[in-house]
């Protein structure tokens, strides 16, 4: 294919919503698939060493797996992405109650969060080392998910020449509100199998503890325990270690502090390694943190593409965000958005082989 955008149908919603399918190419072998529900990436295809092309993320084969419910599979994830406990926050002196959909905590924007809502998509012109990308749009109003503010949100996929695919978050708000937008895409880049065998290094001295709801607790160091990724390890290597919080998460499930070099601009986060494929994805982004998660809740009753069934440890999760539960957190980062401000984010993935 050549580089630039297609789009084609891929079915209808249930209230009779059309979903179109986006193919973005790079013209250098580098693809991505997006969709309407959900702002879903579907399919990222990219070579390996010897040039063999295969998906590197997981998913469904039709619009029917989508719109079921499933774990979040390539999904843009807001209005705030992570936990916040007990599902309330303060802001400004009002207590905002949200609707628990994680236990009494409330996760991934709700039951109803962006993953599940329809994002108008219109492709945007090569520009520079721009080789294709699309905007996708969203407005959340006021109350929506029991959160304040109308949301204007748009989003830009778009890949490079250089084999990025690079993400750019923005929004406006009505009202003074919370906002912690990410991407949920789940990373095999063997194309199959278990992802425990890749190898990750991660930017990061510092992580966050949880408690057994999976919610903040404080930070810690990572020096020292199964959670030091500073130099690349294969993420199998410790992931059975009878350390409490690897027990509490039954796995990785934890948001790591990004070891930034600066306060504003792109910071490296995360490398991840096939040594089988050789294919490899690096990671910068604006944000504080990144969630790793090890796709501890993949059980193997969910059927995905191709017939298999997605079980522990399939793919991995590396989101970019702001910390989870930092709306009642102080000393965290500040999640709040206020009229007249407008919120910016970038994340940019880079596709390479090694070997």
């Amino acid at each position: 294919m050549a580089a630039g955008v297609t789009v084609r149908p891929f079915g209808r919603l249930a209230d009779g919503r059309e979903v179109d399918e986006y193919t973005l190419d790079n013209g250098r072998g580098l693809r991505l698939r997006a969709i309407n529900l959900g702002g879903i990436v579907t399919a990222i295809e990219c070579p390996d060493r010897e040039g063999r092309h295969a998906n590197v993320v997981l998913g469904f084969d039709d619009l029917a797996g989508y719109a079921a419910p499933h774990p979040h599979f390539g999904t843009l994830v807001g209005r705030y992405a992570n936990r916040i406990a007990r599902a309330r926050f303060e802001l400004d002196g009002e207590t905002h109650q949200l609707v628990p959909n994680d236990g009494p905590n409330a996760l991934h924007g709700g039951a109803e969060g962006f993953g599940r809502r329809w994002w108008a998509i219109e492709p945007l012109p090569p520009v520079g080392d721009t080789a294709a990308g699309i905007v996708l749009r969203l407005t959340s109003e006021d109350g929506d998910g029991h959160y304040p503010g109308r949301l204007d949100v748009e989003v830009r996929y778009t890949l490079g020449t250089d084999d990025t695919w690079r993400i750019d978050y923005q929004a406006v708000t009505s009202r003074a509100t919370v906002l912690n937008l990410t991407h949920h895409g789940y990373f095999n880049l063997a194309g199959g199998g278990t992802a425990m065998d890749h190898h990750l290094a991660l930017a990061s001295s510092r992580y966050l503890e949880i408690d057994a709801a999976l919610i903040p607790r404080g930070m810690a160091l990572v020096a020292g325990t199964p959670f030091d990724f500073r130099e690349a390890q294969p993420i199998g290597a410790r992931i059975r270690t009878a350390h409490p919080q690897l027990l509490a998460a039954g796995g990785y499930d934890h948001c790591f502090v990004i070891d930034r070099p600066g306060r504003h601009g792109l910071a490296r986060a995360a490398t991840l390694e096939d040594p089988r494929s050789g294919r490899c994805l690096d990671i910068e982004t604006t944000e504080p943190g990144l969630q790793f998660y090890s796709g501890n809740f993949l059980d193997g009753r969910l059927g995905g593409r191709g017939g298999c069934a997605y079980r522990q440890g399939d793919a991995v999760c590396l989101e970019t965000q702001h910390f989870p539960d930092a709306p009642n957190r102080p000393e965290f980062p500040s999640t709040v958005l206020r009229p007249g401000e407008v919120f910016r984010s970038s994340t940019v993935h880079r596709f390479r082989t090694a070997g």
